[in-house]
């Protein structure tokens, strides 16, 4: 993909309003095709402005007389691999680089966000075959003896506390899109850590955002997942066995995780990377959980777990059935796509 210059999103903005769209309809469309923080409404204001004025320079003011930042493609990509929730703000502030620098740098290496993951927009072929093979293995191990009941699914994701400007659309690429103010650079957070099965949730925490999950304290929230199962789920460890599901984030494939979940005597079910499109709760829970937060502001992190708790308290058993019972559909059309992303 050819690399943005300064000129490139305004040039899209002067097209949109002379084809009399408004701002915030230009900021939509950007975003649409560009990712979420591509543009903010407010920088489309201004523009717009400068258009109603009379001024169709394409010159920004603000970026006159400031030298190009240069950065090393390595960091961004080291970045992402170790971590695929970074938001492109999160990765500015990191590497001190412009918000504009970081989505040439991001659109240069072929990333795209699929389900709030950073991942290739065209796969090596070794991941295209590892994604075809896994998800045929799956799929005539389930038809030889069915186990999508047995699984235990885990993810994170991030909870923010003001949700009241956060509005989803769904692009080209299936990337949500955010019209939270650029000012607001550091959100109020909170991660969810969740494990959930066809029957509903067996256990959550919800940590603070200055609280790292590394692999110390995923193998501890994994001790505590153990108790939860022997609790709600106790035939799972009675007769048929846990089928433990995670996607392969640096803490749940460390060496301490993998002999810790030795240790609980879970059977793993394979992965294949940058699949958040055969993940459960990526494509389905935390959909419907963000729909659910839309338009809603936290006082606290109190606050945000009686939220949650409604959320999940509210979802029937067949909810949680629908979103693991789709994995066989969703491993067929792995394979149909010849290993490409699932665009939904």
């Amino acid at each position: 993909m050819e690399q943005l210059d300064k000129q490139y999103f305004p040039s899209l903005m002067l097209f949109f309003f002379r084809k009399g769209k408004s701002a915030t309809q230009a900021k939509k469309k950007i975003c649409a095709t560009y990712g979420n923080d591509a543009v903010t409404e407010r920088m489309c204001q201004k523009w717009f402005k400068k258009f109603r004025a009379g001024d169709t320079t394409l010159e920004d003011e603000d970026e006159r007389s400031v030298p190009p930042v240069i950065a090393d493609d390595n960091q961004i990509k080291t970045l992402i691999e170790n971590n695929q929730r970074y938001t492109t703000q999160e990765i500015a502030e990191i590497l001190h680089l412009s918000h504009t620098t970081v989505i040439e740098y991001l659109q240069e290496l072929g990333y795209v966000n699929r389900f709030d993951l950073w991942v290739p927009h065209d796969l090596p072929e070794e991941n295209l075959v590892d994604r075809i093979s896994i998800c045929d293995s799956l799929l005539k191990r389930n038809t030889n003896s069915p186990f999508l009941k047995r699984i235990v699914t885990g993810d994170e994701t991030w909870i923010i506390y003001n949700n009241a400007v956060r509005k989803q659309s769904q692009g080209k690429c299936s990337i949500k899109l955010s019209t939270a103010p650029k000012a607001e650079l550091h959100p109020q957070k909170a991660k969810l850590c969740i494990w959930w099965d066809w029957k509903g949730v067996i256990y959550y925490e919800l940590l603070p955002k200055n609280v790292q999950l590394n692999s110390n304290k995923y193998c501890a929230q994994l001790d505590k997942l153990k108790e939860a199962i022997a609790e709600k789920r106790p035939e799972l460890i009675n007769r048929k066995g846990v089928l433990f599901h995670q996607d392969n984030a640096k803490p749940h494939i460390c060496l301490i995780t993998q002999k810790k979940i030795l240790q609980l005597g879970w059977d793993v079910l394979p992965h294949p990377i940058y699949s958040p499109d055969v993940a459960p709760s990526n494509y389905y829970l935390f959909r419907s959980l963000q729909n659910f937060l839309n338009d809603k502001a936290f006082a606290s992190l109190e606050d945000c777990k009686e939220h949650l708790q409604q959320f999940f308290a509210e979802k029937t058993p067949e909810y949680y059935a629908q979103g693991i019972m789709q994995l066989p559909i969703r491993w067929q059309k792995v394979i149909e796509n010849k290993g490409c992303h699932i665009n939904d």
